[in-house]
């Protein structure tokens, strides 16, 4: 019986390009498919910060945040859901005005001009 060689996992420092800085305008954002999950990438211009959370809206059930409204409540940085306007913080994913919702958020940075986001789910 032949065995079947199992295919290690992404390291946990493994960086994935999504897109280049340059495409990705300010105060916008874009979805990325990245290790099967849809990633919400978004460029806050009063920061000069990019975020990445989980694209899917919980209440909604929808994959649909990266077209959301960015924005601030208080000093905390926010993306508000097309479809029912929670406000999602872009820091720890907590729903503001639903605290049981929380969204997945994940490590990305701007290497070399590109987008990047860490493999680490």
């Amino acid at each position: 019986m032949r065995q079947r060689r199992q295919q290690p996992a992404p390291a946990r420092d493994q960086w994935v390009s999504v897109c280049r800085a340059a495409d990705l305008a300010p105060d916008t954002g874009v979805c990325a498919l990245v290790n099967g999950e849809q990633v919400a990438i978004f460029n806050e211009s009063r920061s000069r910060s990019v975020y990445a959370i989980s694209n899917y809206d919980p209440i909604g059930g929808a994959n649909v945040l990266s077209r959301g409204i960015l924005g601030s409540i208080d000093d905390e940085v926010v993306v508000a859901s097309p479809l029912y306007k929670q406000h999602f913080s872009l820091l720890t994913g907590a729903c503001l005005e639903q605290a049981e919702h929380r969204l997945k958020i994940y490590p990305v940075r701007i290497h070399d001009g590109e987008i990047q986001v860490q493999t680490v789910f």
